[in-house]
């Protein structure tokens, strides 16, 4: 099985077989690095993880002789199982992808690891961003000590986690003023999880500009939705005409969730819809 033709391809179509192969290159040392790690990537999706690749996935993140890039990559696929667990419990079978005990042992082991300051400074990032995917008590101090650290890529990972972590309006305030556009793509991703209003100023300079990053203007059309729906709306109808596809997509998928939105807060046939200019 071609993995970089699978990597272009929707995760939906992937053959039946497709989690068994990425467990088998994963497991498979005697492959090149990059394969190992691709096969680590596509191993997080939610088509295909299971308790046999997490518990895989587990395993290269515990072991110090692994390449740190694979077990950075794992880490980070774990976090689809952590999240899904989280977010839908393990009450109805067709919703679980890794078994409770499996879920426990991650969350548990990946605490342990961090604490680690021996660990690479890449795989320890990787474990933080993974792990806040299912928030814990420990994770807002850690956040904070990343945010303070003299260090760009400390301080990415802490605006990274911040969406996930309750707590850091300030934080995600503040980052909003940076003038590197990575850092504010996860501060608006930020505020827009935990509808930050006031990162509406910031929000809408970014709508406003020009020549903006395309992935940051995305992310400000669907922060609109949460931060003002209000006001959102003639912003966003003026990406409808634009000439790049993935802009006016993006563009009327927050205008249908903020219509969304206003019909379920409204009685049937009152109101206007918010977007119309």
């Amino acid at each position: 099985m071609d993995l970089k033709r699978l990597k272009d391809t929707p995760p939906w179509e992937w053959p039946e077989d497709a989690g068994r192969v990425f467990l088998e290159v994963i497991l498979n040392r005697e492959l090149d690095t990059p394969e190992r790690v691709l096969a680590a990537v596509m191993a997080g999706d939610y088509t295909v993880i299971n308790d046999d690749l997490a518990g895989t996935l587990l395993a290269v993140v515990k072991d110090d002789t692994e390449d740190d890039e694979l077990r950075s990559e794992a880490t980070t696929s774990l976090g689809t199982a952590l999240e899904n667990a989280f977010i839908m419990g393990f009450d109805d079978p067709d919703d679980i992808l890794v078994s409770e005990s499996l879920y426990n042992e991650i969350r548990a082991t990946l605490q342990t690891l961090y604490m680690s300051q021996e660990l690479p400074k890449i795989v320890r990032r990787k474990i933080l961003e993974g792990s806040v995917r299912s928030p814990e008590q420990w994770h807002p101090e850690a956040v904070r000590e990343a945010y303070a650290q003299d260090d760009r890529e400390w301080r990415l990972t802490a605006v990274f986690c911040m969406r996930f972590v309750d707590g850091f309006s300030e934080q995600i305030l503040e980052t909003l003023e940076n003038e590197d556009p990575e850092f504010r793509y996860h501060a608006v991703r930020a505020a827009e999880a935990w509808e930050v209003e006031a990162a509406w100023l910031a929000v809408r300079r970014i709508l406003e500009a020009e020549d903006e990053d395309k992935r940051l203007l995305i992310a400000a059309m669907d922060a609109s939705v949460t931060v003002n729906p209000n006001e959102a709306g003639t912003y966003l109808h003026a990406f409808t005409k634009s000439r790049d596809d993935d802009l006016v997509e993006a563009a009327f998928e927050a205008m249908g969730m903020i219509e969304a939105l206003t019909d379920n807060d409204r009685p049937d046939g009152d109101g206007k819809s918010v977007f119309i200019p």
